[in-house]
């Protein structure tokens, strides 16, 4: 069956996405922006053919504003106690619908795009798993050729721990690891900084008018 790729997003609300950013950018930029990188994510990893996409959404009480926000794409709520036991769950699913190789991914890295999705589809010929390291330890990406719950439980989420854990987790259950090119996401101020040229490019006069506004010195990050 043609690979999967899973996109874990959020409903963009105003002081429930971004939370970090809206200290310094108010919640309803953020969550603006939020929106901007999360529709620049779903953009730019369209590949009809290639691959099937579905949208792994939270809270699971918003997919009538997921469905709005998303029409035509594939939708389904997230279920978990924690985004490792949400992952495991997503794996699942998609497993059991017959999907031979799947890749899932968030929204918060604005360099994301086709390229990384082949690039990890390609690299599970050979290998078990995939991970595509993010700047802050964590991972913007992971493949997989069949379940590995193993590699949810356990880790300390939302930490520079969270990569070389599941790493750990891997090499101990035996499974072939890749690695893909580190990105950067957009979690604060300083990653919104840092990223700045490829958020620059998804953003509206008005969105960008407003962060400009919030934080004076991006122009020159």
């Amino acid at each position: 069956m043609i690979p999967l790729l899973i996109v874990f997003a959020k409903n963009p609300r105003p002081g429930q996405v971004k939370t970090r950013l809206a200290e310094a950018l108010g919640s309803d930029t953020a969550a603006a922006l939020y929106r901007a990188l999360a529709e620049g994510v779903l953009r730019r990893t369209q590949a009809p053919g290639a691959y099937a996409r579905a949208v792994f959404f939270a809270p699971a009480d918003s997919v009538r504003e997921i469905e709005a926000w998303l029409p035509g794409e594939s939708c389904v709520a997230q279920e978990g106690a924690d985004l490792g036991a949400r992952m495991a769950s997503a794996f699942a699913w998609a497993f059991a619908r017959g999907h031979e190789t799947v890749v899932l991914v968030g929204t918060d890295v604005p360099a994301l795009g086709r390229a990384h999705i082949h690039a990890a589809l390609s690299a599970l010929d050979a290998h078990d798993v995939v991970l595509g390291p993010a700047f802050d330890g964590g991972y913007y990406l992971i493949a997989l050729r069949r379940p590995a719950p193993q590699l949810f439980e356990g880790i300390a989420w939302s930490t520079a721990a969270v990569l070389p854990q599941t790493l750990d987790r891997a090499r101990a259950a035996g499974l072939r690891v890749a690695t893909l090119a580190s990105l950067g996401d957009v979690d604060d101020v300083a990653g919104l900084r840092r990223e700045w040229a490829a958020v620059r490019e998804l953003l509206s006069g008005a969105l960008l008018a407003e962060l400009l506004r919030a934080q004076p010195d991006l122009e020159g990050a």
